[in-house]
């Protein structure tokens, strides 16, 4: 068995997909067509990954709510001052900002997406 992808609905696709594909650096690989929505495939630089962005016809009034069995999207980041720059210099910030955790012997950090999803940054 292989994992193929996680999917996700958003009120803005043309946000969604920049903050994906410009700031995380996911490439949009496929886009189907369906009688209500349309599914944004992106996958990270190995293709290994994907996320499906779906993009209802019809969304409600205040967007989708994010539930409570969900956390969060985690991707790796080679240098997580260069992320911070770019992260800045295209308007977005921190939810929670960049800091050492011993235990995992990491830098970690989390943003949210335009639709509040959250997503884990590890150095």
């Amino acid at each position: 068995m292989k994992f193929l992808h996680a999917m996700i609905r958003t009120k803005d696709i043309d946000k969604s997909l920049d903050f994906y594909t410009k700031l995380l650096g996911l490439n949009l690989v496929r886009t189907i067509k369906l009688e209500d929505c349309v599914l944004y495939f992106l996958s990270d630089e190995d293709g290994q990954t994907q996320i499906e962005i779906t993009a209802n016809f019809e969304n409600p009034e205040n967007g989708y709510e994010n539930g409570n069995a969900f956390g969060h999207f985690a991707f790796g980041v080679d240098s997580m001052d260069e992320f911070s720059e770019k992260l800045h210099s295209m308007g977005y910030e921190y939810f929670y900002e960049p800091y050492y955790m011993e235990e995992a012997d990491s830098t970690i950090a989390f943003i949210k997406d335009p639709d509040g999803n959250e997503i884990e940054l590890i150095q």
